[in-house]
């Protein structure tokens, strides 16, 4: 079935229909691809204006469209269009989670090794302390690091979203990524984001920009002080400020009413603290997709750092891993143009028997090479849990340093 599109992938360009090219689940709402479903024309963030026209142009059914867009915004992204997404996760649709044995997977393999990544850290230190002074100088830079596992067999995407999903506080995805010469399988990133980037519902906005973390310990009085000593942090704070500060910047022009009424508080997952802002607006022009708006602020500098080129750049010179479409976004819209798209982090890239995880950490003035490697390691549990693998895996290496 061919659905109603204006701008159809010429054949030639088109990708294999992935299984299941989009899932969120968040509480007790699922939305997924179901029916038949199209490939949208890929390109860079500037464009994606016109080439997603055709699918709002349509007629106002349940169609939806969902997918990733790339950290790189000058990369092409990857979305689709499927004739009905909607639905509730009903309790006699769940399954029991998945327990996968810690011993039926190697031990994951950092890249790059949490020394060279606390090197990473020392490098960008001292480029922001040269670059203090000068009005467009560094003020932040996000750097991430990855680990490799290697599981004996095909992962099951399905029991990965489930176990990820069991934390109502987070939103689990699974997203279809293009495929790549050499696959031995298809592409996906699967993820549990705790971050809004933007959700539209008619002419109302939002936004829940995360910066500043902290790990969340077993031991509820320490835990309470964790929290109580990551809202006290000048650093972090700091760190946050600047990520809300670009998100109202952005958004300013096309509202007439832009504001963050709760004001900076706390928010939690299942393994981490972090400081937030919840950021509410009303649209100037109601008809304004929400896919447009969310590729206006992404990157925003809670996952890339300020100035946002420069900070890009850099990225690209210092890590050794390509980011892909880690630190991107990925989410979905209707034919009204509502949506919510959210920031594509806590997640791993998953091929084959293979999956590649990410995390990263600000790093501003007053940051700490080795804190930074522990928060990248703390942010890494949720995904460790998820294969089976203990919460505090990743931290292992930094103990040894």
């Amino acid at each position: 079935m061919t659905l109603p599109f204006s701008n159809p992938v010429p054949a030639e360009k088109l990708s294999p229909v992935p299984e299941q090219p989009f899932a969120f689940r968040n509480s007790n709402r699922l939305i997924c691809a179901k029916g038949p479903v199209q490939q949208i024309a890929r390109g860079p963030s500037t464009t994606i204006g016109d080439r997603v026209a055709g699918f709002f142009a349509g007629p106002k059914d349940g169609a939806i469209m969902g997918g990733a867009l790339p950290f790189d915004n000058s990369a092409e992204d990857y979305l689709w269009h499927a004739k009905d997404a909607e639905g509730t996760w009903l309790p006699d649709m769940k399954r029991p989670a998945p327990v996968i044995p810690a011993t039926a997977a190697a031990a994951p393999r950092s890249e790059p090794l949490a020394r060279d990544y606390m090197q990473m850290v020392s490098r960008a230190l001292d480029i922001l302390r040269a670059e203090e002074k000068r009005p467009d100088g560094l003020s932040k830079i996000v750097l991430a690091r990855t680990l490799l596992l290697q599981q004996p067999q095909n992962i099951i995407l399905a029991d990965v979203l489930q176990q990820l999903a069991e934390d109502t506080s987070v939103t689990a995805f699974q997203v279809a990524l293009p495929p790549r010469a050499g696959d031995v399988a298809p592409r996906a990133l699967v993820g549990a984001t705790p971050e809004l980037l933007l959700r539209k519902r008619g002419a109302a906005i939002s936004s829940h920009p995360l910066a500043g973390s902290a790990k969340r310990l077993e031991d509820s009085t320490a835990d309470a002080a964790a929290a109580h000593d990551l809202s006290r942090s000048d650093k972090d704070r700091h760190e946050h400020a600047l990520v809300v500060e670009y998100i109202l910047d952005t958004l300013a022009p096309y509202c007439h009413q832009l504001g963050a009424p709760d004001g900076t508080t706390l928010t939690t997952t299942r393994s981490m603290w972090h400081i937030g802002t919840f950021i509410e607006g009303i649209l100037k022009d109601p008809e304004t997709p929400a896919i447009v708006l969310a590729s206006l602020l992404h990157p925003t500098p809670a996952v890339c750092g300020l100035p946002c080129q420069r900070s890009a750049d850099l990225i690209r010179d210092l890590e050794p891993v390509s980011r892909d479409f880690y630190a991107g976004a990925v989410g979905w819209c209707d034919r009204q143009g509502d949506g919510a798209w959210y920031v594509a982090i806590r997640c791993a890239e998953i091929c084959g028997a293979q999956a590649r995880l990410y995390a990263g950490a600000g790093i501003v003035l007053g940051s700490e090479p080795y804190a930074e490697a522990a928060e990248t390691g703390a942010k890494f549990g949720a995904l460790l849990a998820a294969f089976g693998l203990p919460r505090d895996a990743a931290l292992h290496e930094l103990e040894q340093l």
